[in-house]
């Protein structure tokens, strides 16, 4: 399914969401689990706007947290393709609490994500090419080129 050439920023998908307790640990601190389970929907929202169609998660690069998030805490989430190569590509995903209270904003963490696009037939599909425009997605595809090779040497 290719089709013509897309930027990064046709891809933007942000994802705003507010914690409660279901989301948390008895010590009222969210479960990782839960913002990786976001992290993955909202870059799986990039990934299709890309590819226009059905993407599954093949791989997860350096997901650090930085900083807890409580309940109550509002995550948002902000996800764009990176870089995209044959039949997968990298959503870069960015994550930030903020505390309603006070709005005080903190960057929780930083995901990437390997994506891979499938045809109805379950096989991997060739996507279009991904054209960076500004000097920041031309580093974030650069970066994305170097986790690629990373990630394939460890094959």
């Amino acid at each position: 399914m290719i089709e013509a050439e897309h930027n990064p920023g046709d891809t933007l998908s942000v994802l705003t969401y507010r914690t409660g307790i279901p989301d948390a640990n008895i010590a009222g601190n969210v479960h990782g689990g839960w913002i990786m389970k976001l992290c993955d929907e909202v870059a799986a929202i990039a990934a299709a706007r890309h590819v226009g169609g059905r993407v599954v998660t093949a791989a997860v690069d350096g997901m650090k947290f930085r900083s807890p998030v409580h309940v109550g805490d509002l995550l948002t989430l902000r996800a764009t393709v990176n870089a995209a190569w044959r039949t997968s590509l990298e959503v870069g995903v960015r994550v930030e609490s903020e505390e309603v209270a006070t709005r005080h904003v903190r960057h929780t963490c930083t995901a990437f994500l390997t994506m891979v696009a499938l045809g109805e037939d379950e096989r991997p599909l060739a996507i279009p090419a991904l054209v960076p425009v500004s000097e920041e997605e031309k580093r974030r595809c650069a970066e994305a080129n170097v986790r690629r090779e990373i990630r394939l040497g460890y094959r």
